[in-house]
């Protein structure tokens, strides 16, 4: 039987990227990654600061809230914005207390810098569970300026939650983050292909029919990839 010590069970579900993921050059200062998931975004252009903008397209995009300090001793936050559509999509938000003062004064914020990034947290876990009502836009300048905001839908009107300001980020840093998300991609195959080595060679000794059985049933299909290859992987 496979009680809780079998390898086969381990081999199986066990895999760990930490190593992989300490390499991320967003955490080349000291950062600690806060939250790191992916957020329905309405995408607009805009052309000129006064121009309309652009039908928006909806899109899924990663959303990683890095902190350096916490609480009272919090020093920056910063926000990254990446696309599994677009590896060259990067932009970002950093934010210190000074920069905070401004911005508190300027949007009425009723919280203080320490709170600032659960509050970003919260307005991004809304816009994934409760899409109908809360909005994320993110609105792209020709000026490699963004602003990603935070819409309420009230039903007899849409209010303006809070207005985070981004930029998109120059090519060296860009450069940096597109080598670490394609050795990222390598790295974690060749593990889940060291993995799939070892589970082959358990099911051989164990069961040797199991294993013909499996490895005919995974021989692709003519005319394409197995489903499996076809579903997007998430690094």
């Amino acid at each position: 039987g496979s009680g809780a010590g079998d390898p086969g069970a381990s081999a199986l579900t066990q895999f760990d990227f930490s190593a992989i993921d300490e390499l991320d050059p967003a955490l080349a200062n000291g950062q600690r990654v806060l939250y790191d998931r992916e957020v329905p975004m309405e995408l607009r252009v805009q052309a000129a600061v006064d121009a309309p903008q652009e039908v928006g397209t909806l899109e899924a995009i990663r959303v990683k809230v890095l902190t350096v300090g916490e609480g009272e001793g919090l020093q920056t936050v910063e926000v990254e914005l990446t696309s599994e559509n677009d590896i060259f999509f990067h932009h970002t938000h950093s934010m210190d207390a000074r920069a905070f003062r401004g911005v508190q004064d300027q949007q009425k914020l009723m919280v203080d810098f320490s709170e600032y990034p659960s509050v970003i947290v919260r307005m991004l876990n809304s816009c994934i569970k409760e899409p109908h009502t809360h909005l994320a836009v993110l609105v792209l300048g020709r000026d490699r300026r963004a602003h990603l905001d935070f819409i309420q839908n009230l039903e007899y009107k849409f209010v303006e939650l809070l207005s985070v300001a981004f930029a998109e980020s120059d090519e060296e840093a860009v450069r940096q983050v597109v080598s670490f998300r394609y050795n990222a991609l390598k790295s974690r195959l060749a593990l889940a292909q060291a993995r799939l080595q070892d589970v082959n060679s358990l099911v051989k000794l164990k069961s040797p029919a199991l294993l013909s059985q499996l490895t005919r049933g995974s021989t692709p299909q003519r005319g394409g990839p197995p489903a499996s290859a076809k579903a997007g992987s998430y690094y």
